[in-house]
């Protein structure tokens, strides 16, 4: 039995060496588990975790904060995986009763891999995690700096969403050479003025519809309409992307964040580039 100490909890948890009942609140910790070859130990997850596809034939347990105690004590978790910000209470609360170690909530690439490392580190399978780890730095080492691109970016979280200064999403852009609208703002994320958006003659807008939603590529024109937004040079360029796949994309953190999605974002990026030089 090991001891880790938690900054969210303010106090040591006590971990099993090598748990065999986990329990994942969040998808990012669930995809990185089976990348680790640890789905067989996982007897839990949100409704939200959908990465690998294995994930989705896991008891559904809750929301990314809602849960009822008596389908955990049914569950007997050895270890409770959350992340910080918007579970931080929820974790504080689960941990009162259970074995929770809440994991840092990623603002840049690099943390990405951090948490991957972690999540290794805390389910008992360390060399792995950091081989994992090593993998997504080669990985991040292929994608080239674009020439600066000025994005908008929004996902439909119940709403239009954006990304400040405390986001990974907007580490991600300046990894790759580029900027969007608002990651001078020192927030994580944040409601977007629309106005402000056209206002600001972006090169290039990024859109990601509400996860498990059935928006369509072809359903962006009637949204960007309703904006008023059809005249404005970025749509008359092409240079308006909607993110692929029913799945949360680039709100995701997980590995496939690096392996998927960087590289998606890296070629839309290449792609406007293009069209605005034409």
């Amino acid at each position: 039995m090991g001891r880790l100490f938690s900054e969210v909890l303010g106090t040591e948890v006590s971990v099993p060496d090598s748990p065999r009942r986990i329990v994942s609140f969040s998808p990012a910790a669930t995809e990185t588990l089976f990348l680790l070859g640890l789905g067989d130990r996982i007897v839990g997850v949100t409704a939200f975790c959908a990465r690998p596809a294995e994930a989705r034939e896991k008891r559904r347990l809750g929301s990314y904060n809602t849960v009822r105690d008596e389908v955990l004590d049914e569950v007997h978790p050895d270890l409770i995986l959350t992340v910080t910000g918007y579970q931080r209470e929820f974790a504080l609360r689960l941990s009162r009763k259970y074995p929770v170690y809440p994991l840092e909530l990623p603002v840049s690439v690099a943390g990405i891999i951090d948490f991957v490392v972690k999540v290794g580190l805390v389910a008992g399978a360390s060399e792995k995690g950091r081989e994992l780890g090593k993998d997504l730095l080669r990985k991040l080492g292929t994608l080239g700096a674009t020439t600066d691109i000025r994005s908008y970016v929004e996902i439909d979280l119940g709403g239009p969403v954006t990304f400040g200064s405390y986001s990974y999403i907007t580490d991600a852009f300046r990894y790759l050479g580029s900027s969007q609208l608002y990651e001078a703002e020192r927030f994580e994320w944040l409601k977007p003025d629309l106005w402000r958006v056209a206002e600001s003659d972006p090169d290039a807008i990024f859109y990601e519809p509400k996860m498990y939603s059935k928006f369509r590529e072809e359903d962006i024109d009637p949204l960007l309409q309703s904006r008023g937004w059809e005249g404005l040079r970025v749509v008359k360029l092409g240079n308006v992307f909607v993110t692929p796949g029913p799945l949360d994309f680039l709100a995701h953190h997980g590995p496939s964040f690096i392996t998927e999605a960087l590289p998606w974002l890296e070629g839309k990026l290449r792609l406007a580039k293009e069209r605005i030089d034409s």
